[in-house]
């Protein structure tokens, strides 16, 4: 089944097409990676599946409904989750509440009741916290939950991100750069983590420059270069394919590691 469908997408910043006829569909349960160099467009197309910014051309659909320009906590409410690039955690509150604030979508809210502080609210405060530390649990940071997220290494406030998107409810999960400044091991924790959500048949869209990482776990691979589409295939099919080689590393370096 189809979760996500982008088609024929273009974005355009003063006289700069920074994206131009993307498009790709994406189903429940599987990873979809986005790769390309530097400045080829892979985070804007991010900010423009999850509403930061309204394309200017196309139409995005989520479980068959247009949501091309729907505001980011419209989509989020309908089962949209994303992370970002640069770490958009808070620093000085919990890990657990870090995931819990993640929670909000699926929370009742009622100002009578929360002016009053009646035992609906408290009730509903503990099954918050119960689902935020099994979410915990899930990237592997339970025994993390009351530490502030600002004394966790990196790699765990990476995962940490991933819980509180999780904590939603997504049916797709934007994530990205997951792995981006972790090491070996860190990089391999994420590794588990993104296909054990997909394993939930939660739609995974990976943006990510750690191309072992994208070969190993990927289902389907979109390459762009310069905001447009390059190919589209397995991961077999991207790795063999020159195109992608230039891309990358232009006419000389992917002559040369022809030869290689």
């Amino acid at each position: 089944m189809t979760i996500l469908k982008v088609d024929d997408i273009g974005i355009s910043f003063g006289g700069l097409k920074a994206i131009d006829g993307v498009g790709f569909s994406v189903e429940a349960g599987q990873i979809f990676s986005i790769i390309g160099p530097n400045g080829a467009g892979k985070t804007t197309l991010f900010n423009v599946i999850s509403g930061i910014y309204e394309a200017s051309e196309g139409r995005i659909e989520l479980a068959g409904q247009d949501v091309t320009r729907f505001a980011p906590d419209v989509l989020a409410a309908r089962g949209l989750s994303r992370t970002f690039q640069n770490l958009q955690i808070f620093q000085r509150m919990t890990a657990i509440e870090n995931v819990m604030v993640g929670r909000h979508l699926q929370e009742k809210c009622n100002l009578f009741a929360d002016l009053f502080r009646l035992p609906s609210v408290t009730r509903q405060n503990k099954e918050t916290r119960a689902a935020a530390l099994a979410f915990l649990d899930e990237v592997g940071l339970r025994d993390h939950a009351d530490t502030p997220a600002g004394a966790l290494s990196y790699g765990a406030c990476k995962r940490l991100e991933i819980a509180r998107a999780l904590a939603a409810e997504p049916r797709v999960l934007l994530l990205d750069e997951p792995a981006a400044g972790c090491n070996s091991v860190e990089t391999e924790e994420i590794d588990r983590l993104i296909c054990r959500v997909a394993a939930k048949g939660i739609a995974v869209v990976l943006v990510e420059h750690d191309m072992k990482l994208v070969m190993k776990i990927s289902d389907r691979i979109l390459a762009l270069e310069r905001g447009r589409p390059l190919i589209e295939g397995s991961p077999g099919e991207v790795r063999a394919n020159p195109a992608v080689l230039e891309a990358y590393l232009g006419k000389h370096g992917a002559r040369e590691a022809a030869r290689a």
